[in-house]
């Protein structure tokens, strides 16, 4: 018998959704003797360590304990890095996070806004002097020098612990040096605000200020007690950030780095390399065309390498730009309708591969992440696999299915795993192509294997995971259940075991699961991606409409019971099924939804709607209320879970309350869940296990 101790959500809850012991943020040393990494000491310990892996004999061995650090102490996070880790959706402690030297010699860390260092040869840990609190601490690449960043200004101490100061301070209590900004962190994939030159001379560092952005209060109505929380919140169609760049030597010398910051003001991604000079790429505001420019760090002066234009828009990629080794452009492209990467001006890769990632470059080829194009012969649903491509063609890297990325230097490559029939991910060492090493994971073993079927719904071919229960014979119909996310960034149809867990525990408590990857998610082409812009709400409702009645053939799905829940984007589709399509969908658990996409950032919202100045009607019909009330008032009324965490500073709980004074005022139907002091995570492991057992009775109540 199954007790609240050993069930599948206290497990899950306890285990960060069983992500705690595996081993992940792999750095290899570029003579590939060892690969550096994080990972806890089981699968319910949420304190990471920092492990080498000595390649040639298979050992590891712990570099640094953040418990021994410490002296037992209880972990203090400043305020600063509680909000880097919510940006970063990381919901781990003790070293989440780490940086190198060039030679991976020299590891630096923070803990508690302290200071650590550790020699990764030697495998010892210490503490060095520091203003604190620290954040976001790097060695320069000869390892002479670790900068961070404390109080929002930029400091430097050398390896030694001997003269620590300051190379840039704010003016302001607006201003900080190093760090990325909200939106950046949020919605760019840029979570750093400074790169070390190659010969550890200089720095490129941010300078934001964000005096211009609004201010947001987020308060705990539970703790009336307690000061809100000031936040600076750059909403569509508000004022973001100013953010500048600076050269700054370690003799303090400071260069501004000069561009169009008017017509160019998003800083998306800094590059800087042994290949050449420093590389920027800048965004317009309405993300529509970008520059790619290379820095005088003399002068400040940048000349334009590239630039690029889009009609709808233009996505940022992890890994790129960047400069290959004989100096020639690094860049991931939409062109001829697929995503392409290419090299100099020539395209490597064509419409069989949509690229996803820059993995490494080398002397005669480039790795990189990629799943199969709309052209590709035989389509493997939801697998991401690792080629190497030059100029000769490309091979390859994963041959099982599943998905897989990966980490390169020195004839050494970490690839890392997962595959439907297995937990977890499965981390292997290839030296010049053949095994050397597997570095072992400490997750917690689920219990379950999902029984997940990948297929396509629908005219459109829509990417679908189909799970039935275990017990089931395949025949019975039953009440179903769309858990979809469904929208930009948010690919939930993979070929891999654990992202289907809470799906499948659903589906043993007697509903068929459909998880549906609608136009706007990642994965499959440009034009697939790109459908939403100004009809956000309308396609991808019409999307999960149609793969659910494209299923509903060939699985047993009782189409008069269906409901479904989702979370952030899947809480805004699962509001909007029920309100616009309630002929379809009869409940729906909406959590932490946006709801009026005026309150949500610059850098996403305006991507796909535009901006609200200028477009006032598509951000009316895209969200779920206006000023008016609620949008569609269309009968059959239905039941809605809604469900906010009251400290979410990413999607704020304005968003639930506006949508339930909505409802109250049409007199529909609705609960709502308030989570005391829960943000956008709910990293809390009772909340975590409790909102699936009352999502469980909430649909039971109004289905079953």
């Amino acid at each position: 018998m199954t007790t609240m101790s050993d069930s599948f959500p206290r497990r899950h809850a306890r285990t960060q959704r069983f992500t705690l012991g595996a081993p992940r943020a792999f750095t290899v040393a570029p003579d590939g003797t060892r690969v550096v990494f994080l990972r806890s000491t089981s699968g319910t310990d949420r304190a990471s360590s920092l492990w080498v892996l000595d390649v040639r004999d298979g050992q590891e061995r712990v570099a640094a304990d953040p418990r021994a650090l410490l002296g037992g102490a209880s972990e203090e996070l400043p305020p600063e890095e509680r909000a880097r880790r919510e940006r970063s959706r990381e919901g781990g402690a003790g070293i989440v996070g780490y940086a190198t030297d060039a030679a991976v010699e020299l590891a630096s860390f923070a803990l508690s806004g302290r200071l650590f260092t550790a020699e990764l040869r030697a495998g010892t840990a210490r503490e060095l002097p520091a203003t604190g609190p620290v954040i976001d601490p790097r060695p320069a690449p000869d390892g002479r020098h670790v900068a961070y960043v404390a109080q929002g200004a930029l400091r430097v101490v050398d390896a030694e612990g001997k003269d620590e100061r300051a190379l840039a301070e704010p003016e302001s209590a607006n201003v900080t040096y190093g760090l990325a900004e909200f939106i950046a962190a949020e919605e760019m994939g840029r979570a750093r605000g400074f790169w070390w030159s190659p010969d550890s001379a200089r720095l490129l560092v941010a300078r934001v200020d964000d005096a211009p952005v609004r201010r947001w209060w987020i308060s705990d109505p539970a703790q009336p007690e307690r000061d809100p929380q000031h936040v600076a919140y750059p909403a569509a169609g508000t004022d973001n950030a100013d953010v500048r760049l600076f050269v700054i030597g370690l003799d303090g010398v400071r260069t501004e780095v000069v561009w169009d910051r008017a017509r160019y003001p998003y800083l998306a991604h800094v590059h800087w390399s042994e290949a050449g000079a420093p590389l920027l790429l800048v965004q317009a505001r309405d993300q529509r065309s970008q520059l790619f420019l290379a820095v005088t760090p003399q002068t400040g002066a940048t000349r334009l390498v590239h630039a690029d234009e889009d009609q709808v828009w233009l996505d940022l990629f992890p890994g790129v730009p960047c400069w290959s080794p004989s100096g020639q452009l690094v860049r991931i492209v939409d062109e001829g309708g697929a995503r392409v990467l290419a090299v100099g001006e020539r395209p490597l890769t064509g419409p069989q591969l949509h690229v996803r990632a820059v993995l490494d470059v080398s002397d005669d080829n480039v790795l990189l992440a990629a799943s199969d194009g709309e052209e590709a012969e035989a389509a493997e649903t939801g697998e991401v696999h690792v080629y190497r491509v030059n100029e000769l063609g490309l091979e390859r890297v994963s041959q099982e299915p599943g998905v897989h990325s990966a980490v390169r230097a020195g004839g050494v490559t970490v690839l890392v795993s997962a595959a439907l029939d297995r937990p977890g991910a499965r981390v292997q060492v290839l030296r010049d192509g053949k095994h050397a090493a597997t570095i072992a994971s400490y997750a917690e073993d689920p219990g379950m294997t999902p029984r997940v079927t990948l297929t396509e719904g629908g005219a459109r071919r829509i990417p679908c995971a189909v799970l039935l229960p275990r017990d089931h014979d395949g025949e019975t119909p039953l009440p179903v259940l769309m858990d979809p996310y469904g929208g930009p960034h948010g690919q939930r149809v993979v070929a891999a075991h654990n992202p289907h867990l809470t799906s499948q525990w659903f589906a043993d408590q007697g509903f068929a699961v459909v998880v549906a990857d609608g136009r706007g998610t990642p994965g499959r082409s440009p034009a697939w991606e790109k459908a939403v812009r100004d009809e956000l709400a309308a396609v991808t409702v019409e999307d999960q409409v149609d793969a659910l009645q494209g299923l509903a053939d060939r699985f047993p799905l009782d189409l008069s019971r269906v409901g479904i829940r989702g979370w952030s984007f899947g809480g805004y589709l699962a509001a909007l099924a029920v309100l616009r399509r309630p002929d379809v969908f009869h409940a729906a658990v909406v959590g932490a939804p946006v709801t009026d996409l005026r309150l949500y950032d610059t850098h996403y919202q305006e991507r796909y709607l535009g901006h609200p100045d200028q477009q006032p009607e598509v951000y009316r019909r895209n969200s779920l209320i206006d000023d008016a009330g609620l949008v569609d008032a269309a009968e059959p009324q239905r039941p809605m879970m809604i469900i906010h965490g009251f400290a979410d500073d990413n999607v704020v709980v304005a968003h639930s309350l506006r949508l339930s004074s909505a409802l109250l005022a049409a007199g529909r139907p609705h609960e709502v869940l308030p989570l005391s002091g829960v943000t956008h995570m709910t990293p809390q492991e009772s909340v975590a296990e409790n909102l699936l057992r009352l999502q469980l009775d909430f649909l039971k109540r109004s289905l079953v």
